[in-house]
């Protein structure tokens, strides 16, 4: 293969996202050619001591959300195998050590990059026990979640479980700015440079500066300071990530890392900074493969995020032939708090807005603190009354989803929880399946409306 020669790159997502896609589009856009690696059409074997895999590729972009998935070891073992045989940005296991929020904080720490105060302990008295040296409130997050999913604010009262669900939870220290709007910064690194930055701000209801969780963005690429900038690419290098969107936090000391995350969404950075890091990771992708690349190009393709649906979707999952993963009317969840998880029966109802949890169970799991108070309308009255609305992780069929629940009485009805469509817009329903049988509704059973 010549320098001149088009270059394959393979985008290895299982799932459906507007970064994929635009990655994909970059690297046509460029001159080059692409393949999605998905459910739908990878294979790999070994025959005769050859080993093959399809679609034949000459570089990966590594795009896996091990957040997401409940056993993320089974997506890294393929990523493995796929890094034996073709060269891969975000490689494995700087990919495990990014996803893993402890580790990251170990590496960087261990490399004199500050990060803020944390401990983790595998027994929950022993958290407990730790918990009066990060003072009157503290951050308690799972060590492995997305999009501001999995992160809560503690008072000093409020016990903690070593674990939320599957996941291992640590305590982290607080860094908050009195009597300045709470934000930190996110750093987008391709190679060894920065291709833009924002500034995320907390929504009035909430302390996280998540998009996902409605925070609102601003440009930050021309004031960062060089101290932000040599942080947030020496951060993404001692993790071993080839792009990553590193988040800091600013502090009386200076700034802190926060996180490294190898598969940073491209959404809240292109509306502050109107630039898409996408042709950056398909520029880095080809010439690693030994390719070439137009520079002027690529800063042309960076002013539009192209998220429309790329040629390399393969041919079964084009819009219109795919269909959502199938949830019954009624399914078997597992319902997640900082106290703890258990597991009930919910209904799967597509006229509530909100997924709701009964009180009694929000508060054997820990869900909360409350964030705020919403109103609420049953489908048959025309009154409205309050509810509290709390953070909750819910996994469904081996899928976890934090979100926002609402929280009522719900001892006289038959489910503890309801499933909103927070949750169902996910899935399709079909109401001929429950787990609980036949069972009737009870008649007080009513769907809720947000008001």
């Amino acid at each position: 293969m010549t320098a001149a020669d088009p270059i394959t790159v393979g985008v290895l997502s299982l799932h459906t996202s507007k970064e994929s896609k635009a990655i994909l589009n970059a690297v046509e856009e460029l001159g080059h050619d692409t393949a999605w690696l998905r459910e739908e059409n990878t294979t790999m074997s070994v025959e005769d001591g050859e080993v093959v895999i399809e679609p034949d590729v000459d570089v990966i972009a590594n795009r896996m959300l091990l957040s997401n998935t409940e056993q993320p070891c089974e997506e890294l073992g393929l990523a493995s195998t796929l890094n034996r045989l073709v060269p891969m940005l975000n490689e494995p296991e700087a990919t495990m050590t990014a996803s893993h929020k402890l580790a990251t904080a170990a590496a960087l720490a261990s490399e004199d990059i500050r990060v803020p105060d944390v401990y983790m302990a595998l027994s929950s008295d022993k958290l407990n026990e730790a918990r009066d040296r990060f003072g009157e409130e503290a951050v308690y997050k799972t060590a492995i979640g997305t999009h501001g999913g999995g992160t809560w604010k503690i008072g000093p009262n409020d016990p903690v479980n070593a674990k939320v669900g599957n996941r291992y939870a640590f305590l982290q220290e607080l860094i908050d700015m009195d009597g300045q709007r709470h934000r930190d910064i996110r750093v987008y690194v391709v190679g060894d440079e920065v291709v833009g930055a924002m500034y995320r701000y907390a929504p009035d209801n909430d302390w996280r500066t998540n998009v996902a969780v409605g925070g609102s963005v601003e440009d930050a690429t021309d004031s960062l300071s060089d101290e932000v900038v040599d942080m947030a690419v020496s951060a993404s290098q001692i993790v071993g990530l080839d792009y990553a969107g590193v988040d800091l936090v600013e502090s009386e000391d200076g700034a802190l890392v926060l996180e490294v995350n190898p598969t940073a969404g491209f959404k809240g950075l292109y509306e502050a900074t109107s630039v898409s890091p996408a042709p950056y990771i398909a520029k880095l992708a080809i010439e690693r493969a030994g390719g070439e690349v137009d520079d002027g190009r690529v800063w042309e393709l960076s002013a539009n995020l192209d998220d429309s649906t790329p040629s390399a979707m393969p041919d079964i999952f084009r819009p219109g032939d795919g269909e959502p993963a199938i949830i019954g009317y009624t399914e078997e969840i597992v319902l997640s708090g900082t106290a703890g998880s258990k597991t009930v029966y919910a209904k799967s109802d597509t006229g509530a807005t909100r997924t709701s949890i009964d009180t009694q169970l929000a508060a054997d799991i820990g869900a909360g603190p409350i964030k705020s108070i919403t109103r609420v309308k049953s489908g048959s009255r025309k009154t409205s009354k309050s509810r509290p609305v709390v953070d909750v992780v819910v996994g469904v069929g081996g899928n976890q989803h934090t979100v926002t629940a609402s929280v009522e009485d719900r001892s006289h009805m038959d489910y503890p929880v309801i499933l909103g469509r927070d949750i169902l817009g996910s899935y399709q329903v079909d109401v001929s399946r429950r787990v609980d049988g036949d069972k009737p509704d009870s008649p007080e059973e009513e769907e809720e409306l947000l008001e």
